[in-house]
């Protein structure tokens, strides 16, 4: 049994030396070196190459180093019999609530337009918004979306979530269904999407969607770009229904040069950089379904397969 990473980003050293660390009688190869693939049982991938996990004979688990395993499925030549795991992670969770806080916080307290004055030479006190008065809608209430909408409950904020299938969460209004959506939407000033991108979600944030939102909303997408419609929301700022948008993922990434986010006024981005996942703290549930296929266990954070996620 040996493990293979897989990935486009220039830290598979950094993954392959943090499994070691962990355990070093692991055997852990880069797919870019020579390796004996008859001998690879999981691959830890994170946006792998197309076509890239082909030619492994033994293969038994696909291992997203992340949260999202939709890259995955975007590859038409991945094994289909192979069980996809993902990460489940606390830290990773945390990292996506403190981040969502603050993108909140520069939004209300109007600290994006101060900066925008400033550059101008401007001074020009707007009136701000309290945490008490402010709506934020959560799409999605997995595990990311659950502890974001919580945390933002105990900060005071009126939190609402909306998922397919009903969920409960203390302080928090839940809605579920096509049928609550609306409902869920005419009350949000605040959206965050935290959705899985799947076939059923891909362009979800479109201009039938963001039109029910209250006029003056402000969408924050830390999710994945393919939820997004770009011209559709570029729309609705430029006809000042929606206030602004900070996106933290985008359709190409990097975001090419040309794309008109870069110089709008009411688009601030960030890097997709809202959570990253920590080698500390994901390594070991890696290495435990490691160990859990070769004990022939059932692996732990196993997606389903026909929902995507």
């Amino acid at each position: 049994m040996a493990i293979v990473i897989i990935r486009q980003d220039q830290k598979i050293a950094l993954w392959k030396n943090a499994l070691l660390k962990a355990d070093s009688s692991l055997k852990v190869y880069s797919y870019l070196e020579e390796h004996p693939k008859e001998e690879i049982t999981m691959a830890v991938i994170w946006k792998h190459p197309a076509g890239s996990l082909k030619g492994y004979p033994n293969l038994k688990c696909i291992a997203s180093a992340g949260a999202g395993v939709d890259y995955i499925f975007e590859d038409p030549t991945r094994p289909r019999y192979i069980p996809i795991t993902r990460i489940v992670d606390p830290l990773l969770a945390s990292d996506m609530s403190e981040h969502v806080l603050a993108v909140i916080l520069a939004h209300i307290k109007n600290l994006n337009l101060y900066k925008q004055q400033q550059v101008a030479n401007l001074w020009q006190p707007v009136e701000y918004t309290r945490i008490k008065d402010t709506t934020v809608g959560i799409l999605g209430l997995g595990e990311l979306g659950a502890l974001t909408a919580k945390d933002l409950a105990k900060v005071g904020f009126k939190v609402q979530g909306w998922s397919r299938g009903r969920k409960t969460i203390d302080h928090v209004t839940t809605y579920a269904g096509k049928d609550e959506l609306n409902v869920f939407l005419t009350s949000t000033q605040l959206l965050v999407c935290l959705l899985p991108l799947t076939p059923e979600t891909e362009g979800f944030l479109n201009k039938s969607l963001l039109e029910q939102l209250p006029k003056g909303a402000y969408l924050i997408n830390v999710a994945r770009g393919g939820h997004l419609v770009d011209g559709d929301l570029l729309m609705l700022l430029d006809n000042g229904h929606l206030s602004g948008a900070c996106l933290d993922v985008y359709h190409k990434e990097p975001l090419p040069t040309a794309h008109p986010f870069w110089n709008h006024k009411k688009v601030h981005m960030t890097p997709h950089y809202a959570s990253v996942s920590d080698t500390d703290s994901v390594v070991p549930q890696l290495i435990e379904n490691y160990y859990r296929l070769e004990n022939g266990e059932e692996l732990k954070n196993k997606i389903d397969m026909d929902k995507g996620y």
